[in-house]
């Protein structure tokens, strides 16, 4: 195991412990937990700090952290009941011998993730990246191998709360976003080309699981209040989920197959998201929507339901707009009111950027969790 205490320079000039971190991330896909996991990892690199990840045999974002030169090892897991998956972590662990474990998702990897880590007699730490309510009992057992608990957000950190999490264990990092990997000139021409969007449409997005708790079904509704009033509207649906055929019949009864299109999951959506008009996230419950941050990184005005992990993103009147929740109606005033004020979109889209460079920024992520890791490996001595 690497000496803690021993310290090294990074390229900054700045000088931190030196330390081992494992990442285990068991996630399938490349959603933005995962995004968030990449991030983190390259920023401890940047400082210094020797990582590995494990991750799920096959899973994307194994091939992410390979082609980005991250070391990854992968093991099978079948999720939360995979119990031979702690066997398995373990004899990494064992091989390993990093200084801290720090578990970023709840398929297998936060209850068996700690359970491995105490077996072996490591500290850890666990992200929590969803909002879901959970018996105080369950949460004891989930936790309780963990010396810190991180919420994404205060509203995850709220749910912690109310399901018995203590505050001397319980950190609130937030998620970030890179406003440099968010192409700012935008590309109509390239929309016209791919998704068939005219270059004088109104080009609205949405990227969300489809899924109920995203909401879709209120702007499609909101979209069928408008398209009488605007010709030019286009909807592009970005995301993967249960709900697409019950969404494309919806869409279809409510005439709106002309302006309305699935996309699907794209991993080159940072490359074009600067290029539409307006973000919608009419989610109904949402941990900390990263759709939005990466909107508002690429200077695009968001509008969402007034919700906890919404309301921690967009400033209303300011960075974009708020509305009620599960109100088709106010919906689709706010969109009326962005595709009538040119002005006040490009203001939103402006002011957003700017936020997301000062407060939500990848540095500022990883700096919290090197403390946060510090924290922990200090705290026995």
């Amino acid at each position: 195991m690497l000496a803690f205490g021993a310290s090294q320079v990074d390229a900054t000039g700045n000088r931190h412990p030196q330390m081992k971190i494992v990442h285990v991330e068991t996630g399938r896909h490349f959603y933005g937990g995962a995004q968030q996991v990449i991030w983190l990892i390259q920023g401890l690199e940047a400082r210094g700090i020797d990582n590995l990840l494990v991750c799920t045999r096959h899973s994307a974002i194994e091939t992410v952290a390979a082609d980005a030169g991250i070391p990854v090892t992968s093991l099978p897991c079948a999720g939360e009941l995979d119990l031979a998956f702690v066997w398995r972590l373990r004899r990494v662990l064992n091989r390993e011998a990093p200084d801290l474990v720090h578990c970023h998702s709840r398929r297998g990897a936060d209850f068996l993730g700690g359970q491995a880590a105490a077996m072996v007699g490591l500290p850890a730490i666990v992200s929590r990246r969803v909002d879901n309510t959970e018996p105080a009992l369950m949460s004891a057992l989930r936790y309780r191998r963990f010396a810190r608990i991180i919420a994404i957000s205060e509203n995850i950190a709220e749910v912690l709360r109310e399901a018995g999490v203590s505050d001397d264990r319980l950190v609130v990092i937030r998620s970030a976003v890179d406003p440099r990997q968010m192409h700012q000139e935008p590309d109509r021409d390239f929309l016209e080309r791919e998704f068939a969007i005219d270059t004088d449409a109104f080009a609205i997005a949405i990227v969300a699981q489809l899924i109920p708790r995203k909401g879709h079904r209120y702007l499609l509704e909101a979209l069928a209040s408008l398209k009488g009033r605007y010709s030019g509207l286009h909807l592009e649906i970005f995301g993967n989920g249960v709900l697409e055929d019950s969404l494309r019949r919806l869409t279809a009864a409510l005439g709106l197959h002309d302006m309305v299109h699935f996309a699907g999951y794209r991993d080159d959506l940072d490359d074009y998201l600067s290029s539409f008009d307006l973000l919608v996230h009419p989610a109904i419950r949402e941990g900390l929507g990263v759709a939005m941050l990466k909107a508002s990184a690429a200077g695009v005005p968001v509008i969402a339901f007034d919700v906890a992990g919404a309301r921690e993103i967009v400033e209303h009147e300011q960075t974009g707009l708020l509305v009620p929740s599960e109100d088709s109606e106010s919906l689709a005033a706010a969109i009326a009111r962005l595709i009538d004020d040119t002005g006040l979109r490009r203001r939103l889209g402006a002011n957003g950027r700017v936020r997301m460079q000062k407060d939500f920024s990848i540095d500022n992520m990883v700096d919290q969790y090197v403390k946060t890791y510090q924290a922990v490996l200090n705290a026995g001595k």
